[in-house]
């Protein structure tokens, strides 16, 4: 028979090593991000310069908010998140 400790401590133990899984995995996914980026910024595309975003300059202040590049993205990532979940169905 198992004490309540025990079972106690084996949660523990399971919720700490799945809290490290994910930490690995959105760690990964953020070196892949940025390498991506690096390697767009290569590339000359005008993502982030596009016709659609918004820049406010003054003296000593720039507002920048990239709208189209935004709804670009939200649209490309919707896609392959869409294609994704069929292919994985």
């Amino acid at each position: 028979m198992v004490s309540s400790a025990a079972r106690a401590k084996r949660h523990y133990n399971e919720i700490v090593l799945n809290l490290g899984k994910l930490i690995v995995v959105l760690g990964a996914i953020l070196i892949a991000v940025g390498v991506l980026l690096v390697l767009l910024g290569r590339t000359g595309l005008p993502i982030g310069r596009l016709s659609g975003d918004i820049v406010y300059r003054r003296r000593n202040f720039t507002f920048y908010f990239p709208l189209t590049t935004s709804i670009l993205l939200s649209i490309v990532l919707s896609l392959v998140f869409y294609f994704l979940s069929r292919i994985h169905r």
